[in-house]
Protein backbone atom coordinates (compact mmCIF):
# COMPACT_ATOMS: atom_id res chain seq x y z
CA UNK A 1 0.00 0.00 0.00
CA UNK A 2 2.91 2.55 1.26
CA UNK A 3 4.42 1.31 -2.19
CA UNK A 4 1.28 2.28 -4.39
CA UNK A 5 1.49 5.43 -2.93
CA UNK A 6 4.76 6.73 -3.11
CA UNK A 7 4.64 5.88 -7.10
CA UNK A 8 1.48 7.55 -6.92
CA UNK A 9 3.03 10.27 -5.56
CA UNK A 10 5.86 10.18 -8.02
CA UNK A 11 3.74 10.25 -11.30
CA UNK A 12 1.60 13.47 -9.91
CA UNK A 13 5.09 15.24 -9.49
CA UNK A 14 6.10 14.28 -12.70
CA UNK A 15 3.04 14.94 -14.46
CA UNK A 16 2.99 18.34 -13.44
CA UNK A 17 6.49 18.74 -14.11
CA UNK A 18 5.92 17.62 -17.72
CA UNK A 19 2.73 20.04 -17.94
CA UNK A 20 4.10 22.74 -16.15
CA UNK A 21 4.37 26.45 -17.71
CA UNK A 22 6.21 29.37 -16.11
CA UNK A 23 4.09 32.14 -14.61
CA UNK A 24 4.19 34.63 -17.61
CA UNK A 25 4.62 32.47 -20.36
CA UNK A 26 1.99 30.87 -22.67
CA UNK A 27 2.34 27.34 -23.56
CA UNK A 28 0.89 25.32 -26.71
CA UNK A 29 1.33 21.80 -26.20
CA UNK A 30 -0.07 20.73 -29.43
CA UNK A 31 2.90 22.39 -31.38
CA UNK A 32 5.13 22.25 -27.85
CA UNK A 33 6.04 26.18 -28.36
CA UNK A 34 6.24 28.12 -25.36
CA UNK A 35 5.66 32.38 -25.54
CA UNK A 36 7.44 34.31 -23.16
CA UNK A 37 7.45 37.35 -25.21
CA UNK A 38 7.08 40.86 -23.84
CA UNK A 39 6.73 39.73 -20.02
CA UNK A 40 9.61 41.98 -19.14
CA UNK A 41 12.04 38.94 -18.23
CA UNK A 42 15.46 39.85 -17.21
CA UNK A 43 16.54 35.81 -17.15
CA UNK A 44 15.29 32.53 -18.92
CA UNK A 45 12.90 30.72 -16.87
CA UNK A 46 13.67 27.97 -15.22
CA UNK A 47 10.85 25.82 -15.50
CA UNK A 48 10.36 25.73 -18.99
CA UNK A 49 8.47 22.22 -20.36
CA UNK A 50 11.19 20.38 -21.67
CA UNK A 51 9.51 19.00 -24.60
CA UNK A 52 9.41 22.75 -25.74
CA UNK A 53 10.52 22.99 -29.72
CA UNK A 54 10.35 26.36 -30.16
CA UNK A 55 10.61 29.69 -27.77
CA UNK A 56 9.77 32.80 -27.92
CA UNK A 57 11.64 35.33 -25.41
CA UNK A 58 11.73 38.39 -27.76
CA UNK A 59 10.87 42.05 -26.44
CA UNK A 60 12.31 41.21 -22.71
CA UNK A 61 14.69 42.59 -20.71
CA UNK A 62 17.71 39.94 -20.56
CA UNK A 63 21.45 41.14 -20.47
CA UNK A 64 22.94 38.07 -20.67
CA UNK A 65 23.44 34.13 -21.00
CA UNK A 66 24.65 32.17 -18.50
CA UNK A 67 26.48 28.55 -19.13
CA UNK A 68 23.51 25.94 -19.98
CA UNK A 69 21.42 28.42 -20.26
CA UNK A 70 18.83 26.28 -22.03
CA UNK A 71 19.29 22.95 -20.32
CA UNK A 72 15.42 22.42 -19.45
CA UNK A 73 14.69 22.43 -23.20
CA UNK A 74 16.69 20.29 -24.93
CA UNK A 75 14.84 19.09 -27.87
CA UNK A 76 14.21 22.74 -28.77
CA UNK A 77 14.68 23.88 -32.41
CA UNK A 78 13.82 27.03 -32.81
CA UNK A 79 14.88 29.83 -30.60
CA UNK A 80 14.10 33.38 -30.84
CA UNK A 81 15.90 36.73 -28.77
CA UNK A 82 15.09 39.20 -30.37
CA UNK A 83 15.11 42.63 -28.88
CA UNK A 84 16.73 42.36 -25.93
CA UNK A 85 19.71 43.58 -23.89
CA UNK A 86 21.96 41.19 -24.61
CA UNK A 87 25.68 42.15 -24.36
CA UNK A 88 26.94 38.94 -22.85
CA UNK A 89 26.70 35.66 -24.07
CA UNK A 90 28.76 32.63 -21.89
CA UNK A 91 30.75 30.47 -24.17
CA UNK A 92 28.88 27.46 -22.82
CA UNK A 93 25.50 29.52 -22.96
CA UNK A 94 24.10 27.11 -26.21
CA UNK A 95 25.87 24.08 -24.50
CA UNK A 96 23.03 21.21 -25.32
CA UNK A 97 21.03 22.40 -28.19
CA UNK A 98 21.74 19.76 -30.80
CA UNK A 99 18.63 20.16 -32.55
CA UNK A 100 18.67 23.83 -32.65
CA UNK A 101 18.13 24.82 -36.37
CA UNK A 102 17.15 28.75 -36.17
CA UNK A 103 18.77 30.99 -33.70
CA UNK A 104 17.27 34.73 -33.83
CA UNK A 105 19.71 37.25 -32.00
CA UNK A 106 19.07 40.48 -33.67
CA UNK A 107 18.32 44.03 -32.09
CA UNK A 108 20.33 43.33 -29.12
CA UNK A 109 24.18 45.11 -27.95
CA UNK A 110 26.45 42.32 -28.74
CA UNK A 111 29.95 44.06 -29.66
CA UNK A 112 31.76 40.55 -30.84
CA UNK A 113 31.32 36.93 -30.68
CA UNK A 114 33.60 34.42 -29.84
CA UNK A 115 34.34 31.55 -32.29
CA UNK A 116 33.99 28.50 -29.83
CA UNK A 117 30.18 30.33 -29.03
CA UNK A 118 28.37 27.82 -31.61
CA UNK A 119 30.30 24.55 -31.14
CA UNK A 120 27.68 22.79 -29.99
CA UNK A 121 25.16 24.11 -32.83
CA UNK A 122 25.74 21.45 -35.29
CA UNK A 123 22.29 21.59 -36.81
CA UNK A 124 22.15 25.16 -37.21
CA UNK A 125 20.39 26.32 -40.52
CA UNK A 126 19.42 29.99 -40.00
CA UNK A 127 21.68 32.46 -38.03
CA UNK A 128 20.24 36.38 -37.23
CA UNK A 129 22.90 38.73 -35.90
CA UNK A 130 21.04 41.82 -37.58
CA UNK A 131 21.29 45.30 -35.62
CA UNK A 132 23.70 44.72 -33.13
CA UNK A 133 26.99 46.37 -32.32
CA UNK A 134 29.54 43.79 -33.76
CA UNK A 135 32.60 45.46 -35.01
CA UNK A 136 34.53 42.30 -35.74
CA UNK A 137 33.71 38.50 -36.25
CA UNK A 138 36.33 35.79 -36.36
CA UNK A 139 37.55 33.88 -38.82
CA UNK A 140 35.55 30.90 -38.01
CA UNK A 141 32.33 30.64 -35.57
CA UNK A 142 33.05 27.03 -35.09
CA UNK A 143 33.41 23.67 -37.26
CA UNK A 144 32.03 23.84 -40.91
CA UNK A 145 28.51 24.25 -40.65
CA UNK A 146 27.29 21.85 -43.30
CA UNK A 147 23.62 22.67 -42.33
CA UNK A 148 23.71 26.53 -42.55
CA UNK A 149 21.82 28.39 -45.21
CA UNK A 150 20.68 31.84 -44.01
CA UNK A 151 23.67 34.04 -42.50
CA UNK A 152 22.86 37.49 -41.52
CA UNK A 153 24.75 40.48 -39.82
CA UNK A 154 23.19 43.68 -41.36
CA UNK A 155 23.17 47.27 -39.58
CA UNK A 156 26.36 46.49 -37.69
CA UNK A 157 29.67 48.27 -37.08
CA UNK A 158 31.76 45.90 -39.76
CA UNK A 159 34.07 47.05 -41.65
CA UNK A 160 36.34 43.75 -42.84
CA UNK A 161 34.50 40.15 -42.97
CA UNK A 162 37.21 37.25 -43.28
CA UNK A 163 36.96 35.17 -46.39
CA UNK A 164 37.72 31.94 -44.35
CA UNK A 165 34.25 32.77 -42.37
CA UNK A 166 32.35 32.04 -45.80
CA UNK A 167 34.19 29.65 -46.98
CA UNK A 168 33.23 27.67 -43.25
CA UNK A 169 29.34 27.88 -44.63
CA UNK A 170 29.22 25.35 -47.77
CA UNK A 171 25.53 25.10 -47.89
CA UNK A 172 24.96 28.81 -47.27
CA UNK A 173 21.70 30.29 -50.15
CA UNK A 174 21.26 33.99 -48.20
CA UNK A 175 23.75 36.03 -46.78
CA UNK A 176 22.98 39.69 -45.55
CA UNK A 177 25.56 42.23 -45.38
CA UNK A 178 24.17 45.48 -46.26
CA UNK A 179 24.18 48.65 -43.81
CA UNK A 180 27.48 48.11 -42.09
CA UNK A 181 30.66 50.23 -42.37
CA UNK A 182 32.30 48.45 -44.67
CA UNK A 183 35.96 49.56 -45.76
CA UNK A 184 37.23 49.38 -48.96
CA UNK A 185 40.76 48.75 -49.57
CA UNK A 186 42.75 45.69 -50.05
CA UNK A 187 42.02 43.57 -47.35
CA UNK A 188 38.07 43.56 -48.79
CA UNK A 189 39.37 42.02 -51.82
CA UNK A 190 38.91 38.75 -51.39
CA UNK A 191 35.38 39.16 -49.69
CA UNK A 192 34.95 40.85 -53.01
CA UNK A 193 35.63 38.07 -55.29
CA UNK A 194 33.73 35.63 -52.81
CA UNK A 195 30.89 37.11 -53.76
CA UNK A 196 30.86 36.97 -57.33
CA UNK A 197 31.52 33.26 -57.22
CA UNK A 198 28.56 33.20 -54.90
CA UNK A 199 26.60 34.92 -56.78
CA UNK A 200 27.23 33.03 -60.29
CA UNK A 201 26.67 29.51 -58.06
CA UNK A 202 22.87 31.25 -57.25
CA UNK A 203 23.15 32.81 -54.09
CA UNK A 204 21.53 35.78 -52.87
CA UNK A 205 22.90 38.90 -51.34
CA UNK A 206 22.79 42.35 -50.64
CA UNK A 207 24.53 45.31 -51.57
CA UNK A 208 28.05 46.30 -49.52
CA UNK A 209 28.17 49.55 -49.85
CA UNK A 210 31.73 51.19 -49.29
CA UNK A 211 31.57 53.85 -45.86
CA UNK A 212 35.53 54.63 -46.46
CA UNK A 213 37.43 55.54 -47.93
CA UNK A 214 36.57 58.83 -49.79
CA UNK A 215 37.35 57.30 -52.94
CA UNK A 216 34.73 54.44 -52.98
CA UNK A 217 32.39 56.26 -49.81
CA UNK A 218 28.82 55.16 -51.02
CA UNK A 219 30.32 53.04 -53.98
CA UNK A 220 28.79 49.33 -54.22
CA UNK A 221 31.78 46.91 -53.84
CA UNK A 222 31.03 44.51 -56.87
CA UNK A 223 30.57 47.14 -58.88
CA UNK A 224 34.27 48.70 -58.21
CA UNK A 225 36.77 47.07 -60.92
CA UNK A 226 39.27 44.50 -59.83
CA UNK A 227 41.93 46.52 -61.70
CA UNK A 228 41.56 49.15 -58.76
CA UNK A 229 42.78 47.00 -55.73
CA UNK A 230 46.43 46.86 -55.44
CA UNK A 231 47.77 43.45 -53.57
CA UNK A 232 48.40 44.37 -49.90
CA UNK A 233 52.39 45.02 -49.15
CA UNK A 234 53.86 42.31 -47.35
CA UNK A 235 55.24 43.56 -43.29
CA UNK A 236 58.10 45.32 -43.90
CA UNK A 237 61.16 44.83 -41.11
CA UNK A 238 63.34 46.93 -39.48
CA UNK A 239 66.52 45.66 -41.83
CA UNK A 240 69.22 47.30 -39.37
CA UNK A 241 67.45 45.50 -35.82
CA UNK A 242 66.97 42.81 -38.24
CA UNK A 243 70.75 42.20 -38.77
CA UNK A 244 71.43 43.26 -35.59
CA UNK A 245 69.45 40.31 -34.09
CA UNK A 246 71.32 38.54 -36.66
CA UNK A 247 74.72 39.40 -35.20
CA UNK A 248 73.57 38.99 -31.72
CA UNK A 249 72.35 35.32 -31.56
CA UNK A 250 71.49 33.42 -34.77
CA UNK A 251 68.63 31.09 -32.71
CA UNK A 252 66.43 33.35 -31.69
CA UNK A 253 63.34 33.74 -34.12
CA UNK A 254 62.50 36.90 -35.87
CA UNK A 255 59.92 38.92 -34.16
CA UNK A 256 56.55 39.56 -36.19
CA UNK A 257 55.00 42.91 -36.85
CA UNK A 258 52.45 43.62 -34.05
CA UNK A 259 49.29 43.38 -34.91
CA UNK A 260 45.93 45.31 -34.73
CA UNK A 261 43.58 43.17 -31.87
CA UNK A 262 41.22 45.67 -31.41
CA UNK A 263 39.74 45.01 -35.15
CA UNK A 264 42.34 42.43 -36.57
CA UNK A 265 43.32 44.04 -39.41
CA UNK A 266 46.57 46.18 -40.32
CA UNK A 267 45.49 49.32 -41.25
CA UNK A 268 48.53 50.16 -43.88
CA UNK A 269 47.92 52.94 -46.11
CA UNK A 270 49.29 51.54 -48.87
CA UNK A 271 46.51 49.59 -48.83
CA UNK A 272 44.06 52.60 -49.62
CA UNK A 273 42.39 52.05 -53.26
CA UNK A 274 43.88 54.47 -55.63
CA UNK A 275 42.03 55.44 -58.98
CA UNK A 276 44.77 54.56 -61.24
CA UNK A 277 44.24 51.34 -63.40
CA UNK A 278 46.61 48.68 -63.73
CA UNK A 279 46.35 46.63 -66.67
CA UNK A 280 46.94 43.46 -64.64
CA UNK A 281 44.35 41.14 -65.92
CA UNK A 282 44.25 39.41 -69.38
CA UNK A 283 41.66 42.10 -71.32
CA UNK A 284 44.42 44.56 -71.21
CA UNK A 285 46.97 42.21 -72.44
CA UNK A 286 44.45 40.81 -75.49
CA UNK A 287 43.44 44.76 -75.66
CA UNK A 288 47.24 45.66 -75.93
CA UNK A 289 48.23 42.58 -78.22
CA UNK A 290 45.38 43.99 -80.67
CA UNK A 291 46.24 47.66 -80.33
CA UNK A 292 49.90 46.58 -81.18
CA UNK A 293 48.58 44.61 -84.30
CA UNK A 294 47.00 47.25 -85.71
CA UNK A 295 49.40 50.22 -85.38
CA UNK A 296 51.88 47.71 -87.22
CA UNK A 297 49.26 47.17 -89.62
CA UNK A 298 49.04 50.60 -90.45
CA UNK A 299 52.99 50.63 -90.57
CA UNK A 300 53.40 48.41 -93.06
CA UNK A 301 50.58 49.81 -95.49
CA UNK A 302 52.61 53.55 -94.97
CA UNK A 303 55.72 51.30 -96.18
CA UNK A 304 53.70 49.28 -99.11
CA UNK A 305 52.50 52.90 -100.09
CA UNK A 306 55.78 54.62 -100.13
CA UNK A 307 57.65 51.64 -101.70
CA UNK A 308 55.12 51.56 -104.22
CA UNK A 309 55.09 55.73 -105.09
CA UNK A 310 58.65 55.42 -105.17
CA UNK A 311 58.83 52.59 -107.98
CA UNK A 312 56.46 54.80 -110.10
CA UNK A 313 58.34 57.71 -109.78
CA UNK A 314 61.44 55.74 -111.01
CA UNK A 315 59.67 54.21 -113.83
CA UNK A 316 58.54 57.66 -114.81
CA UNK A 317 61.94 59.20 -114.38
CA UNK A 318 63.07 56.72 -116.50
CA UNK A 319 60.51 56.84 -118.87
CA UNK A 320 61.21 60.41 -119.38
CA UNK A 321 65.14 60.29 -120.01
CA UNK A 322 64.75 57.36 -122.58
CA UNK A 323 62.67 59.91 -124.24
CA UNK A 324 65.51 62.38 -124.42
CA UNK A 325 68.28 60.39 -125.13
CA UNK A 326 66.71 59.46 -128.17
CA UNK A 327 65.99 62.72 -129.39
CA UNK A 328 69.25 63.82 -128.69
CA UNK A 329 70.30 60.42 -131.13
CA UNK A 330 67.92 61.90 -134.15
CA UNK A 331 69.34 64.88 -133.91
CA UNK A 332 72.91 63.78 -134.24
CA UNK A 333 72.09 61.67 -136.63
CA UNK A 334 70.49 63.83 -139.34
CA UNK A 335 73.28 66.68 -138.84
CA UNK A 336 76.03 64.04 -139.85
CA UNK A 337 73.80 63.53 -142.22
CA UNK A 338 73.59 67.03 -143.82
CA UNK A 339 77.45 67.75 -143.07
CA UNK A 340 77.91 64.30 -145.18
CA UNK A 341 75.41 65.34 -147.81
CA UNK A 342 77.42 69.20 -148.13
CA UNK A 343 80.79 67.81 -148.58
CA UNK A 344 82.48 68.06 -151.95
CA UNK A 345 82.70 65.31 -153.82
Amino acid sequence: MKGDLLLLCGAIVLLQGVCSCPEKCRCHSSSHSVDCSQQGLAEIPSDLPPQTLTLHLQDNQIQRLPAFAFRSVPQLTTLNLCNNSLSNLALGAFQGLHHLKVLNLTQNSLHSLESRLFHSLPQLRELDLSSNNITHLPTSLGKVWENLTVFAVQQNQLQQLDRALLESMPSVRLLFLKDNLWKCNCHLLSLKLWLEKFIYKGGITDSVICASPDTWKGKELLKIPHELYQPCPFPSLDVGSLRGQQLGSAHQPVPKPPESHSTGERDHPECELKPKPRPANLRHAVATVIITGVVCGIVCLMMLAAAIYGCTYAAVTAQYHGGRLAQTNESVKMEGKELYDSSPA
